[in-house]
This record gives structure tokens, C-alpha cells and sequence, in this order.
């Protein structure tokens, strides 16, 4: 059993500004932190909460843990693990998981794990021609890494297209006419059968060997604008809670367990499906925390951070323990997100934001309060900092998913952004979704 007064030294490596949050709530508990983050333009992110460091690897020895928060550092992961480090974050294997949509599901398929029929295709004409000859309801996903241009970024991974006429005209219609912009934005992609149920996400940590109970539920709320409409976000909120093992996690992500042992992956993992009265499908895996998945997890979680961290990175055996009932979170953006996310480069946009000043109306009540892309000048002031206008993650907690949505927003109403937006029904739709869930058997 590790103290839990223990202090430990903690060193993060990003891509980009990803988890800060989990950081700060470290440093805040007297713990000792560094952080190291590739990109550039990030480069006032967290100053005031965290300590930056401009190269990780002087460091590597100097840390209790190392922390990867992102795809992409599987195989440093490995070596680094191989070298007797204590590592959270990625495995080569959990790496291509999540960014080879095709192998993802070959890898379900292999483990027993039903999937729905998908396609893989580099050439738009033979997709189109596959559709003709095979008409219904289809789900575009891109299925790469890499852009062709030679540019050092990611594949447009978010830009999923649903079909739902049943004969698969509209996504043709779309393929017809976007086919030579695609190409250069997704050369590879997937074309997956559509099928109507409740999106529902089951997770847990990974410890090597073995799942840490209890196992997290969550339900992501993926498109802009309340309703569900709008383009697909990376999300815009979630609602979760923990639980004992159920029929979702046994038929899906547990049977999984040889393959993440053998990798050697060491973190959390979640799987992302549809499900209905006829089966479980399961979508795509995210190998890593998720964002907000892991500022949620932290308020529901009462295992002192650190300790959790520490042995999990050790391979320790443990539970973790977890509030009753329901934790929400709701992620707070400006208008520069808009240039972010759909990669545009507006700077005017992102300098019209930067550097405003973030206010609380009680500014001793900020527990449920997580950052984003912030910062803190020299007199405590929180400010708008890097480029993509992802600011907050307000939580709340509650026995019932109601309780857990009024605190949320009642914290929310405490925050002064210009311009700020959010959506206003993460979790609102509990009540119908748990009960077609537990109906038909998956949710305890």
C-alpha cells in the first residue's frame, strides 16, 4: 500500500495542451510537476498553473512517473518501459487502435467481439461503386495518420459523415461531390454500416496485467449544438458514472484483456459503441485519458490522485474508489474554436480572444472548475491562452444525473467569458437511454 501523504514527482509529455488539468490538480496537492508540450503555439498554455520544461528527456530520470497523454509515443512508451520506468500512456499495439480505425475493428473481431461489417478504401471511385452494388445505410470514417502535403499533423480523423437513407444515396451524393477534396484530406477511409441505437462508452484502467474496478460508463455528446446537431466535435461534454462489471464491459472491452497484456499498455482505455435490442457494436477504441473524459473522471474520483497514478504505473492491484451516482461535464469554448477545429488559420479570430481575462463570479468555489488552453498573469488573473478557444471543463456531481446537471450549471452561471458558449444538454437524456439499456440487458 502506497502512503497517501507520499509525494511523488510527475512528468508529462504532450503533443499538444491535453493534461494540464490533471497536472495542476497534482502540483495543487503538493505534488512535484513538469510538463513538456511539442507544439509551439501553445507555448503560454498553463503558465501559472504548471511548470513548462522545453525538452523531457533530462528529466525522464528525475521523475517517479512519466505520463504520456496522446496517441503517437507508443514505442517511447515501450523502450522507456523496458528500461524500468514507471509509464502511463501508450503501447505500439494501443496506439494503432485508435488511429487504424480497420485494424481496430479486425482486433474486435479476433477477440470475439461482434462488429459491425466495414469497408476500407484508398480510392473513391471503388467505394462509390461499392455502394451502388451494395445499397443502405453507410458511416464514413476516415482511417490514417498522416496527411500526404508532408506536413507534420493529423489525418481530418473528425470529419465522420452519416448516412441514413436506406438505399446509401446521400452519402454517395457527398462521395460524388467532395471525392477530389477528400482524397487529399482522407486517402484512406472507412465505410461502415449504420445502425440505430444508444452511443454508450464503457473504460477502465490498465495496469499491465489486469482492469482496475470499478469500470466507468460514460455517454459522449459529440456534435456542436444541443439536439445533437451540427458537425462532429472532438466533444463538447459527457455524462458518466462507475460500475461493478456489467454485460457491456464482459462482451466487449474484458475480452480484449490478453491482447492489452501482452502490449504492455499501462493507462485507460475505452470503447465507444452503438448499441440496440439486436447486439452491441462496438466503433472505435480511445487508448489514452480522454478529453474531458479524464476532468470528469477526477470529479468523480476520491482516491487521492497521486496514489492512483503512482500504483497503477507500478502494476499494483488496487480499487479505486469513486463517488456514488453521476458525474457531468460540460466544456466552455469562444468563437476562435471555430478556426481550430475546422483547421482553419484565422489569426484575427484567435487574436481577438487571447489574453481575455476568464471571471468568476466566486472565485473560492472553483472544484468542479478544470483548465484548458489558460493561463495565469503575475496578479492571479486567469486569461485565455494558446489558439483553439478550448478553454474550461465545468463538473458537477450528483445521486441523480438531475442533481449532477443543476450543480454543473450553477458553476457555469458563476463564469464570465465574452462569448463563451457551451451546450446546455449534456446527460438531458439519461432517463430514455438507461432505460432501452437496461432493458435490453447491458447496464446494471
Amino acid at each position: 500500500m502506497i502512503a497517501r501523504n507520499s509525494k511523488r514527482k510527475l512528468l508529462f509529455i504532450s503533443k499538444e495542451n491535453l493534461s494540464g488539468d490533471l497536472a495542476w490538480q497534482l502540483k495543487r496537492n503538493g505534488h512535484e510537476v513538469k510538463a513538456y508540450i511539442e507544439t509551439k503555439e501553445d507555448v503560454d498554455v498553463y503558465t501559472g498553473f504548471i511548470e513548462r520544461i522545453k525538452s523531457w528527456k533530462p528529466y525522464k530520470n528525475w521523475a517517479d512517473v512519466i505520463i504520456f497523454d496522446d496517441v503517437g509515443f507508443g514505442e517511447i512508451a515501450d523502450s522507456l518501459r523496458k528500461q524500468g520506468k514507471l509509464v502511463i500512456g501508450g503501447s505500439k499495439y494501443t496506439d494503432r487502435l485508435e488511429k487504424d480505425r480497420k485494424f481496430g475493428q479486425l482486433e474486435l473481431k479476433k477477440y470475439g467481439i461482434n462488429i459491425l461489417p466495414s469497408w476500407q478504401f484508398s480510392d473513391y471511385d471503388k467505394a462509390m461503386c461499392f455502394i451502388r452494388k451494395n445499397p443502405m445505410p453507410y458511416i464514413f470514417k476516415p482511417s490514417s495518420n498522416r496527411l500526404q502535403d508532408g506536413e507534420n499533423k493529423e489525418y481530418e480523423k473528425d470529419l465522420i459523415v452519416l448516412g441514413e437513407e436506406k438505399n446509401g444515396k446521400d452519402l454517395l451524393e457527398f462521395l460524388e461531390q467532395n471525392k477530389i477534396i477528400l482524397q487529399k484530406k482522407c486517402p484512406t477511409f472507412l465505410i461502415q454500416k449504420f445502425v440505430r441505437g444508444v452511443e454508450v462508452a464503457v473504460g477502465a484502467f490498465f495496469n499491465g496485467k489486469e482492469f482496475i474496478y470499478p469500470i466507468n460508463i460514460n455517454f459522449e455528446h459529440k456534435r456542436f449544438f444541443p439536439g445533437n446537431i451540427g458537425p462532429f466535435t472532438g466533444e463538447m461534454g459527457t455524462l458518466m458514472y462507475w460500475s461493478s462489471s456489467n454485460t457491456l464491459f464482459r462482451a466487449t472491452l474484458k475480452r480484449m484483456l490478453p491482447a492489452l497484456k501482452e502490449s504492455g499498455y499501462i493507462g485507460y482505455i475505452d470503447i465507444n459503441c452503438i448499441v440496440n435490442n439486436e447486439g452491441i457494436y462496438p466503433l472505435e477504441f480511445t487508448s489514452r485519458f480522454g478529453y474531458p473524459t479524464i476532468q470528469i473522471q477526477l470529479e468523480g474520483i476520491t482516491t487521492p490522485t497521486a496514489e492512483w497514478l503512482y500504483r497503477l504505473a507500478r502494476g499494483e492491484k488496487f480499487q479505486i474508489q469513486t463517488k456514488r451516482g453521476f458525474q457531468v461535464g460540460v466544456v466552455i469554448l469562444v468563437p476562435s474554436y471555430f478556426s481550430y477545429f475546422f483547421g482553419g488559420n484565422n489569426r484575427e479570430l484567435i487574436k481577438t480572444y487571447k489574453n481575455l481575462t476568464i471571471i468568476f463570479k466566486n472565485s473560492s468555489n472553483l472544484g468542479g472548475v478544470h483548465i484548458g488552453d489558460v493561463k495565469k498573469d503575475k496578479q492571479d488573473v486567469w486569461r485565455i491562452a494558446g489558439g483553439s478557444g478550448w478553454l474550461l471543463v465545468v463538473t458537477g456531481s450528483g445521486v441523480t444525473v438531475k442533481k449532477a446537471r443543476q450543480k454543473t450549471h450553477k458553476l457555469i452561471r458563476d463564469i464570465k467569458i465574452p462569448h463563451m458558449f457551451y451546450r446546455t444538454d449534456i446527460g438531458k437524456n439519461w432517463r430514455v437511454d438507461s432505460k432501452k439499456l437496461r432493458t435490453w440487458g447491458y447496464i446494471n
